[in-house]
């Protein structure tokens, strides 16, 4: 197995595993109080990912640009973790919300200049049509 398989079926499992953390966690305390506690286990970590790490290396614009990419992370998750609170089901928002690539997409389609292919096109629209028929919740009567 390539290395960047193991590494994304890992990243898949413990998203999957957060899921469901995040739900838990937002039946019992608010979506401020998790992310509070979701930043802990990020300074819980850093130690690790610190070692071997040459920082006085990195640029103004390379750390502005990591800072922005944590800011908007941890403002994502604030906005999930406010509609778990809110009421919405885990089964439900989690996938929704990792429809996040089709903005990636979109972006990079207009600031980076990168084209997509028709079947990459054809993928994003059935990406669309999936979050549409996943948060559809019927009259009640459908099982």
């Amino acid at each position: 197995m390539t290395d960047w398989i193991y590494f994304a079926v890992v990243a898949i499992v413990l998203w999957g595993v957060v899921g469901l953390l995040q739900k838990l966690g937002t039946n019992r305390i608010s979506a401020r109080s998790l992310l509070v506690w979701l930043m802990v286990g990020f300074l819980l970590i850093l130690p690790g990912f610190l070692q071997g790490t040459d920082l006085s290396s990195l640029g103004l614009r390379d750390a502005l640009i990591g800072i922005l990419g944590g800011v908007t992370n941890g403002m994502g998750s604030w906005f999930l973790f406010a509609s778990l609170e809110a009421g919405a089901k885990a089964s439900v928002a989690i996938p929704l919300t990792a429809l996040y690539p089709l903005v990636t997409v979109l972006f990079a389609t207009i600031f980076l200049a990168e084209r997509l292919t028709s079947a990459q096109w054809v993928g994003i629209l059935l990406a669309l049509v999936g979050g549409v028929m996943l948060s559809y919740e019927g009259s009640g009567t459908e099982r």
